[in-house]
């Protein structure tokens, strides 16, 4: 069941990606080919770090910890960073789209930086078990988004809006840390 909220949320951002294909094919008479291979290029680095995210479950150490207020259940994590990674990827795509017309070399270097800072996250809590390193890397990620947001947005406002959800799931994943930190000495 699709919730209406998202939907509403969802149906401008579909808007803005046609738009945003056709302005490209008015635009660029050839084809529309190197918008499709930046967008598969983006969305596999991306889709990239979730996987790599995925070589470190949680486990039976996870499992035994002490949980905080909110935890939510461990399926839930999955489709939610599914979906973030999704617009992430659309976002980075929507800023290498205006390569023409602004510099966008130092906005997508900046997005790959804070995607390996969201990568890491996993294996230093996940497989080193060390949640409190995992906090310090987790308000580093929490920086380097809103860094990515405001370089994002001098380019083209409306990817800087798509990661809006990912910072917002990136600080409540940051009071899990906490919590988790502080309840496990």
């Amino acid at each position: 069941m699709i919730d209406g909220g998202a939907c509403r949320v969802t149906a401008p951002v579909l808007d803005t990606i046609a738009h945003v294909t056709a302005d490209s094919a008015a635009n660029d008479t050839t084809s529309l080919w190197p918008a499709a291979v930046a967008l598969t290029v983006c969305l596999a680095a991306c889709l990239g770090a979730a996987s790599f995210g995925a070589l470190f479950p949680p486990g039976q150490w996870y499992a035994g910890l002490e949980k905080p207020a909110l935890n939510p259940p461990n399926w839930l994590f999955g489709p939610v960073w599914t979906g973030l990674y999704i617009l992430m990827a659309i976002a980075a795509w929507l800023v290498w789209q205006r390569r023409g017309a602004a510099p966008v070399a130092l906005p997508l270097t900046i997005f790959g930086v804070q995607l390996v800072i969201n990568a890491a996250w996993s294996w230093i809590f996940f497989g080193l078990h060390r949640p409190g390193l995992a906090l310090a890397d987790i308000i580093v990620l929490v920086l380097a988004i809103v860094v990515t947001m405001i370089a994002f947005g001098a380019v083209r406002p409306v990817a800087s809006l798509l990661l809006v959800p990912y910072l917002l799931w990136v600080c409540f994943a940051s009071y899990l840390n906490f919590g988790l930190w502080r309840l496990n000495p």
